[in-house]
């Protein structure tokens, strides 16, 4: 057959394939490239004692046991491994996936050999948390049959009484009150099962979300979360990340202003200083990366923790700030404790203070030892007067000072009065 050419001439083939039987002949060959089929078990441990000993061990975790969907003809089962090995998203009983051909590991036996391969799960109700398909579809139980509810598009779920009643494995318990983000425009999100994710966005103006009050269409944001925090049961409405409410999230923002409700915002000890107040953290709009949850642990196993800023660093609590070590080093030109603007009593240097009062008690000493021998001229002769009272209390002072002076010591390290452990410039 001969067509014309340009667009009349394709539309002419069109025509033909469509009149002849290469459509119905693509159609059966893909048939047999790609099935959907149903997942039945799946190899993650050495419980399913089969799977594990017969496919390789620990090779051949992810490999699934599956069965056709028609239950018009025989049902045919088999099993297949994931496709990919960087990327894994391990389907869950009763959901439905993908199955290809493509060759097998047997290449010693037979180079032609093909095996079956799974792709990804299919998005059967469009819910991150499970897409499992009922075992009797057309004839559900009455307890499964009222979580769907039907459109024009085919049925959704619905549940209401919290499960769907569909097995999807031997510890994965459904849960109704797990929501799917909504999407904004230009979003790639990763989702996993039970409220984590990974969000890279952007600002949206006038949008659902509290992070793109100001700023403009397109600057970037990355928002990682871990659990929703608490939602409603209705986990088919979709939901937006919240600081406040997720249990751990960290953002990566440019100029986003994100409402974060942090524990304390006091920053007193600036008054009087020659720097700024930092701004509130609810209201910072520039690039700033926002770490929040319950506890926050920062450990270098093996060298420092190093934190540096261009202008301060500022430790903010309700309670207290402990450190506990074995040395305290602080490298700084100036040190006030206490209020900044009222701090204005300096410190004493510990020896030299020591060296002055050692000074001050020698020479008291001296003076309490002329004191305590000191008499008149005599009036009669051979029987000088002598100053009984005074003579007493120069003694007594003298034993103190003989023991102050004890404790200063004669070296810097026999002083009881300064610090072994303290020093200051």
């Amino acid at each position: 057959m001969v067509f014309k050419e340009g667009y009349s001439g394709q539309q002419e083939r069109y025509n033909s394939y469509i009149n002849s039987s290469y459509i119905t002949n693509l159609a059966e060959e893909l048939s047999n490239v790609i099935t959907i089929v149903r997942v039945k078990e799946i190899l993650l441990s050495t419980e399913d004692k089969f799977l594990f000993n017969n496919f390789g061990g620990w090779n051949g975790v992810g490999i699934i046991k599956y069965e056709t969907l028609d239950k018009r003809i025989q049902t045919i089962t088999g099993y297949a491994k994931p496709i990919d090995t960087n990327i894994k998203k391990f389907p869950l009983i009763n959901e439905l996936v993908y199955i290809i051909s493509a060759p097998n590991t047997n290449i010693g036996e037979n180079p032609y050999s093909i095996n079956s391969y799974y792709i990804n799960t299919i998005s059967l109700w469009n819910h991150p948390h499970h897409n499992g398909y009922p075992e009797n579809p057309n004839t559900p139980p009455q307890e499964q049959n009222q979580d769907y509810f039907s459109t024009q598009a085919g049925d959704v779920r619905r549940v209401s009484d919290k499960s769907t009643e569909i097995f999807l494995g031997k510890t994965f318990i459904e849960r109704a009150n797990i929501h799917p983000l909504l999407p904004f425009e230009g979003d790639v999100i990763h989702e996993g099962r039970w409220g984590n994710s990974i969000r890279l966005g952007s600002t949206v103006k006038n949008s659902f979300n509290n992070w793109s009050s100001i700023g403009s269409n397109g600057d970037p944001i990355t928002i990682i979360r871990n659990g929703q925090g608490n939602q409603s049961e209705e986990g088919w409405i979709p939901t937006v990340e919240n600081i406040n409410n997720d249990y751990s999230s960290i953002y990566l923002t440019s100029t986003q202003n994100v409402p974060i409700d942090v524990a304390r915002n006091d920053y007193t000890s600036y008054s009087g200083s020659n720097y700024d107040s930092p701004i509130l953290p609810k209201e910072y709009n520039r690039a700033q990366i926002l770490l929040n949850s319950g506890r926050l642990v920062f450990n270098a196993s093996s060298d420092h923790i190093l934190l540096s800023a261009a202008q301060s660093i500022n430790l903010n609590t309700q309670e207290s700030v402990n450190i506990d070590t074995r040395k305290v080093l602080i490298q700084s030109d100036e040190i006030y404790l206490g209020n900044n603007s009222l701090a204005n009593e300096p410190l004493l240097l510990g020896n030299t203070t020591v060296e002055l009062l050692k000074n001050l008690v020698s020479s008291l000493l001296d003076l309490t030892n002329e004191l305590k021998n000191l008499t008149s001229d005599p009036v009669v002769p051979n029987s000088p007067a002598t100053f009984t009272k005074l003579n007493i209390k120069s003694i007594g002072i003298s034993t103190i000072l003989q023991s102050v002076l004890k404790e200063l010591g004669t070296t810097p390290e026999e002083c009881k009065l300064t610090s072994k452990r303290n020093f200051t410039l």
